[in-house]
């Protein structure tokens, strides 16, 4: 992977030995922004949708006392990516302010979903040619890309990425310009880019400090996009909604000194493989195509021929946006690549979220056959016949005893999976 570094290092406060106070986060965001040259400008703010862990109402909060009555517009931009949108009671948990209170909480903001499925949504800010992908993707892919994303973003004189930074199976470490692609983008950079890290794979990609190919090619979509760029990039503290650190600068940097700390903090090491993994899927993933991180963050450790176990009552949906994937179903990269003259009509983005939670395996063409390195276990409220059919394992969720699987010293039991990746030393 290509190591580069931003060349102007972001303000940053906290580390991975410490949990900040509330109070030295707001003061850290007053402090930022209000050296910030925004007086007289407006700002588009990108937030996470309700899917990463982070104390938003007290960023927002600090963010919207540092601006109001400085700035001429203020808008927040749910980066929805291509999750479902959120509704208003889900705005305000997620975002600190009771039922129908936005106003008053937010006195002079407004707040929108990014909305993906509507073609009205997106803004053309050029195009990256063929050579150039090829050149980002180190020979992977050759063709050209539209640039088209939320013309909120270009419709304000500035925007300020407020999120997490987390290990992430597409692009290494999320956060920063991940905000604006996948985070409001219309489709063509997504499925190109989350391809991109499909052919390359999760269990390669996944925690992959600096510059990886899918990073630089979000870096160079963001180089399009106009107007004045600013991030506050937080590592969150796990299982909690506490805070190590918060970084601001431009995004690169920002998501540069955050991605330091989530290298530290997010990232457990086992000195061994392990047979068997229960990863309990927290509330917050609300679909298979959400809940799949509790694959994603373990897959590096766990034994040939070994099981993960999705553990998840309260999913009763493999995608509310996707119906694509119980079409083509869970199956490992080649299987797709070698039969690319038939799946190449399908959105990459689909293929790669297929290809990501089936994990590593080989398929041989000459005889259709499919091997796969684990077993993927869905434990959850999906019945067993769809689950079967998109080519996965069942399992009732009745018969999972949490505390009986961790007496085991062959399983892994992680709760709240989703967030910490695991990987061997």
């Amino acid at each position: 992977m290509t190591q580069t570094r931003p060349t102007l290092p972001a303000a940053r406060v906290g580390g991975p030995g410490e949990v900040l106070a509330d109070e030295q986060v707001r003061a850290f965001v007053l402090e930022q922004l209000g050296a910030a040259d925004l007086d007289g400008r407006s700002v588009c703010v990108i937030v996470p949708d309700g899917t990463r862990s982070c104390p938003m109402p007290l960023l927002l909060g600090a963010v919207h006392e540092a601006l109001h009555g400085r700035v001429t517009r203020l808008t927040v931009l749910v980066a929805l990516g291509t999750h479902a949108r959120m509704g208003e009671a889900e705005l305000a948990r997620h975002l600190g302010y009771p039922l129908g209170g936005f106003a008053e909480r937010y006195p002079g903001a407004t707040v929108r979903n990014h909305e993906w499925w509507d073609p009205h949504t997106f803004a053309s800010v050029g195009t990256i040619g063929a050579d150039r992908i090829a050149e980002l993707s180190e020979g992977r892919l050759r063709q050209p890309v539209p640039v088209r994303l939320n013309r909120a973003v270009v419709e304000h004189d500035l925007t300020l990425v407020v999120g997490p930074v987390f290990p992430h199976e597409v692009v290494g470490f999320s956060g920063g310009n991940k905000y604006f692609f996948p985070g409001v983008a219309s489709q063509e950079v997504i499925n190109l880019s989350h391809w991109l890290g499909a052919l390359i794979t999760s269990a390669t990609i996944i925690g992959t400090r600096g510059t990886t190919p899918v990073r630089a090619l979000i870096d160079e979509a963001v180089s399009l996009v106009p107007g004045g760029k600013l991030a506050l990039c937080v590592v969150v503290t796990s299982g909690s909604k506490a805070l190590h650190s918060v970084a601001f600068g431009e995004p690169q940097a920002a998501w540069a000194a955050a991605a330091d700390v989530a290298a530290e903090t997010h990232v457990r090491y086992l000195d061994a493989p392990v047979r068997r993994v229960l990863s309990i899927i927290p509330a917050m993933y609300h679909d298979m195509w959400t809940a799949a991180k509790g694959f994603y963050k373990v897959e590096p450790i766990v034994a040939d021929g070994g099981q993960v176990v999705l553990y998840a009552p309260h999913v009763q949906e493999i995608s509310s946006t996707h119906p694509e994937i119980d079409q083509i179903g869970y199956h490992c990269r080649d299987y797709f690549v070698k039969q690319w003259d038939r799946f190449k009509v399908v959105p990459w983005g689909v293929l790669a979220h297929s290809t990501h939670l089936r994990g590593a395996g080989t398929y041989d063409e000459h005889t259709g056959t499919e091997h796969d390195r684990v077993t993927v276990t869905l434990a959850t409220g999906i019945p067993s016949e769809r689950v079967r059919a998109v080519n996965l394992d069942y399992l009732d969720p009745a018969e999972v005893d949490p505390d009986a699987w961790a007496a085991d010293p062959d399983t892994l039991v992680v709760p709240r999976a989703g967030e910490d990746l695991f990987r061997l030393r």
